[in-house]
């Protein structure tokens, strides 16, 4: 079927919010209004539509980003649903990448929190257009002009104020609209689906004047010729006053910024007009990069039917009846079911089967899909998040999505030995739909180890295991991930013979162990020459030195950055084999590493603090309490960041440390950067410990 509607009557934009600032019960009504959703569903009864994974109903908040088609004023919303927890901002990056324009979400009561300053800042690395809708306007303590403040003070955001509250609290009525300078009033009856535009309430007559002033003085700085008009004395009718607002909310000048209650049915329809007039096309944003796979050169595509095809994998998920779905954004060209795409990140190619396009729990099939389309792919054999798919012969990587290492490690085993297979597969399953989730399996113990974000991303994951698949599972304490490495040159002459009658087993060899530069891993080197060592048993002697570099000699953890140079040898004719050959390595290997000045290696994290400047003090000190080094600090908009190197070990609880110190007003992201070693004192204790 051909395209319903043109791009530039697409908005994809997404709704970002602090936990609780009431981010379903906002789509819902969305989904309500624009006619999709038939049964309006509270969150705090746990059944609203969007959050259809049967843990969020139970914890009320959402987790998985669905996404979902609406329609107003003729222009169509795919509007995809952002997690806020900060374990989660994965996922928030994630969608970001995806919106061409976003609704934050503020609690009128609380203002702006500390999880709002996150994803905000989150939403200024990728340049994301934005409005602030401030809900829950029926609440005790709200407070629409104090949100105003926090604005201007937290976010550092320019707020465009474009529609007044018409009474607070319980006497909450409706929202005076600034652009129609029109009063607006919900009737409780119709659950909100009907209004009435009234003349703006006497009382609030002056405070609708002076911000209709301010309105029109910010969005005329957006446009010379309309300034130069106002300051002559005309001023813009409505349309151009909403053309200047367009302008300064796509270039990020200012922020637009509306009230409402979403819970009381209110303000709901003014929001939609909002992000129909205010928010951009997929034609208004700039064109999306990437780089040709071959060449490395970038290339631009624009949001158009005719260039080559291009989409991005943005979420994967597992759907109780149709299997796989992976969700994707279609950039550019057009998309047929039965088509074969690449996808270039990992050189494959993939056949479009099933297409979808979802409704937050219903979905209807789909032939084809343009560019602008957010789609659900049903069965694509091997993309994972991040991916692009695109046209064979006209190949593309769109950025590449950058994850975090994960950082935190724990052992995991099924509670019945008939559960193993099954966890193994919900693992795979876990991890296929989120990079930041890794699963592997301890060499020595045995034991199945998960790794993640943080405490509560892991512990979401194996409740997911327990309702998705079923599989119950215990879990041990956090582990740090140590290496070993070795710090001066050892040479090393083995024989290994066992000659007792019959065949036996002859191998001598030579080798000299020194330290690797940092992060080239193994290194081995064949120096011999004039056959003292046969060459078909060389592999054998390369063999079994690796086979015991994965326990090394001070607390059994694999070993890092050594090079092993094989220098001399001898065999017997009848009695060498390569087995002989491995089991001398291993020996010689094992020697050498003990007069080699084994030491114990700790992983050090790049620890990024992103706090206001009150805390700054406490925290840097903190820090430095953790055997921290601090890198330097810099200012962010009106935060500052501190930026340190800081051994995993000491970052257990650090989340819960860093809340208590700043209110909760701080967060911090840490990745891996490098291997370092581990002071005298702590390396004794992890070694009585594991050895």
């Amino acid at each position: 079927m051909p395209r319903t509607h043109k791009i530039e009557d697409y908005r994809n934009f997404g709704i970002m919010a602090h936990i609780d600032a009431g981010k379903t019960t906002t789509t819902e009504r969305v989904l309500f209004y624009t006619g999709k959703s038939h049964k309006l569903g509270e969150t705090h009864e746990g059944a609203a539509t969007m959050d259809w994974m049967a843990q969020e109903q139970e914890r009320g908040i959402t987790i998985t980003s669905a996404a979902t088609t609406a329609y107003w004023k003729d222009k169509r919303l795919n509007i995809i649903d952002t997690p806020g927890h900060v374990d989660f901002t994965i996922e928030v990056e994630r969608s970001l990448r995806v919106l061409d324009g976003a609704v934050a979400l503020l609690d009128a009561n609380a203002g702006v929190e500390p999880q709002t300053e996150t994803v905000w800042r989150q939403a200024d690395k990728y340049h994301v257009p934005r409005m602030i809708f401030v809900n829950k306007m029926d609440k005790i303590g709200a407070d629409f002009f104090r949100c105003i403040d926090m604005i201007k003070t937290r976010l550092g955001a320019a707020p465009l104020v474009i529609n007044l509250p018409i009474g607070a609290e319980t006497e909450f009525k409706g929202v005076v609209d600034l652009v129609q300078m029109k009063g607006i009033i919900w009737t409780d009856e119709s659950l909100g689906a009907q209004f009435d535009y009234i003349d703006i309430p006497a009382d609030l007559q002056a405070q609708a004047e002076e911000y209709r002033e301010k309105l029109v003085e910010q969005a005329v700085e957006i446009d010379e010729a309309a300034m130069e008009a106002y300051l002559e004395g005309t001023m813009p009718d409505e349309e151009t006053l909403k053309g200047l607002i367009r302008k300064g909310t796509i270039s990020n000048t200012f922020v637009p910024v509306l009230c409402g209650s979403a819970f009381k049915n209110k303000g709901v329809q003014p929001l939609l007009d909002a992000v129909v007039d205010y928010l951009p096309s997929p034609v208004e944003v700039p064109d999306i990069k990437g780089i040709d796979p071959k060449t490395e050169a970038e290339i631009k595509r624009r949001s158009s039917d005719e260039e080559p095809m291009s989409l991005l994998a943005f979420k994967v998920m597992n759907d109780p009846f149709v299997g796989s779905l992976t969700f994707c954004r279609i950039y550019s060209g057009k998309l047929e079911s039965g088509t074969q795409v690449l996808n270039t990140v990992k050189d494959k190619r993939e056949r479009i089967g099933r297409m979808l396009h979802m409704h937050a729990n219903h979905r209807e099939d789909i032939k084809e899909a343009y560019a602008g389309d957010i789609v659900a792919i049903a069965g694509l054999k091997d993309v994972t998040t991040g991916d692009t798919l695109c046209e064979p012969l006209k190949p593309v990587i769109l950025e590449r999505m950058e994850f975090p290492e994960p950082v935190i490690e724990i052992a995991i085993e099924p509670k019945t030995k008939a559960d193993q297979e099954k966890m193994g597969m919900a693992l795979n399953r876990l991890a296929q739909e989120d990079p930041s989730f890794r699963v592997g399996t301890d060499e020595e113990s045995g034991q199945t180890i998960i790794k993640g974000m943080g405490e509560l991303h892991l512990d979401i994951l194996v409740d997911r295991m327990k309702r998705e698949f079923k599989v119950e599972a215990n879990i041990g304490a956090p582990q740090v991930a140590y290496r070993e490495t070795i710090t001066k040159q050892a040479e090393v002459d083995y024989t290994h013979k066992k000659q007792t009658g019959g065949s036996g087993q002859f191998a001598r060899v030579k080798i000299v162990l020194e330290p690797g530069e940092q992060g080239t891993g193994f290194v081995f080197e064949n120096k011999i020459v004039g056959g003292a060592v046969p060459k078909e048993y060389i592999p054998g002697v390369e063999k079994g030195v690796q086979s015991v570099l994965g326990a090394g000699v001070l607390a059994g953890f694999p070993m890092l950055d050594v090079k092993v140079t094989l220098i001399d040898g001898a065999f017997h004719d009848v009695d060498s084999s390569v087995l002989a050959f491995e089991i001398a390595s291993r020996a010689a290997f094992r020697e050498g590493v003990q007069k080699a000045g084994p030491k114990l290696l700790e992983p050090v994290m790049k620890v990024e603090v992103v706090t206001p400047d009150e805390y700054m003090g406490d925290i840097i000190g903190d820090l430095n309490s953790r055997r921290g080094q601090i890198q330097g600090t810099e200012t962010r908009g009106i935060a500052t960041v501190v930026n340190a190197m800081v051994p995993l070990a000491n970052m257990f609880g650090y989340v819960n440390t860093l809340r208590s110190m700043s209110q909760g007003r701080a967060q911090y992201t840490m990745q891996f950067d490098h291997y370092e070693q581990v002071p005298q004192a702590v390396a004794e204790e992890v070694q009585a410990k594991f050895a």
